[in-house]
């Protein structure tokens, strides 16, 4: 627990959904001195082992310790921004079947967290998850939910990852949340790109995320609900 309020709190489903879209910003504010947090649902053994394990159980060590490295790299996990306030917590929900758990069990994950630190801001996943990636929807649904539970003066002000570019996907794209809030983040992007690197199982997502969108290497961007 902490006793300064965060100004930013990631709630994603797996190691690496910190990186891509937002880890410019978190190094933005840990600079400036805010604390800032992290919940991470599962460890993400269900992901491709792209040959360096052979089995989920390693696979789900291995990301782990690229999380860890990720995370040291962002300055999350320093001590000097653990001794400000900031936060992270992991959690060992299945991979991939996140929908399959109980739902008032996830809830309750997110809604320890907003109430305990407090958060200026939720950044979790659209409605739609982005990519469709049930784990992205079902992290949506269940911040949302926490978020709603809240008192209305308490809650935070809500962002969703998003992109200028709709989704090919008709059904993706009709749940597409245009950006409204925009970082420039080319001050970091030595170490966001170094940050990214630490997740060496994730390479393919790596490289399909700078082809699709290599404008959000340099500018991270976002829907904030209720803004114009």
């Amino acid at each position: 627990m902490t006793d300064t309020r965060l100004k930013l709190l990631l709630i994603v489903p797996h190691p690496d959904d910190e990186v891509y879209g937002a880890s410019g910003t978190l190094m933005r504010h840990l600079e400036a001195g805010d604390a800032c947090g992290l919940v991470t649902l599962t460890r993400g053994e269900a992901g491709r082992t792209l040959g360096l394990c052979d089995t989920p159980e390693e696979l789900a060590r291995l990301r782990e310790v690229e999380l860890g490295a990720a995370l040291d790299v962002i300055g999350l996990t320093r001590p000097e921004a653990v001794h400000a306030g900031s936060v992270f917590e992991h959690h060992h929900f299945p991979d991939k079947s996140l929908r399959d758990q109980p739902f008032e069990t996830l809830v309750d994950v997110a809604w320890r967290a907003l109430s305990t630190y407090r958060p200026e801001i939720l950044l979790t996943f659209p409605p739609n998850g982005s990519n469709g990636h049930p784990d992205h929807v079902t992290t949506h649904r269940l911040a949302k939910a926490a978020w709603d539970r809240l008192p209305e003066g308490e809650r935070p002000r809500l962002w969703y990852y998003a992109s200028d570019t709709p989704p090919e996907n008709e059904e993706l794209r009709a749940l597409w949340l245009r950006p409204n809030t925009r970082h420039d983040v080319t001050p970091y992007i030595t170490r966001k790109l170094q940050a990214i690197a630490c997740h060496r199982s994730q390479a393919l997502s790596t490289v399909d995320f700078i082809r699709k969108f290599p404008e959000r290497i340099t500018t991270e961007t976002f829907h904030e609900v209720g803004l114009n």
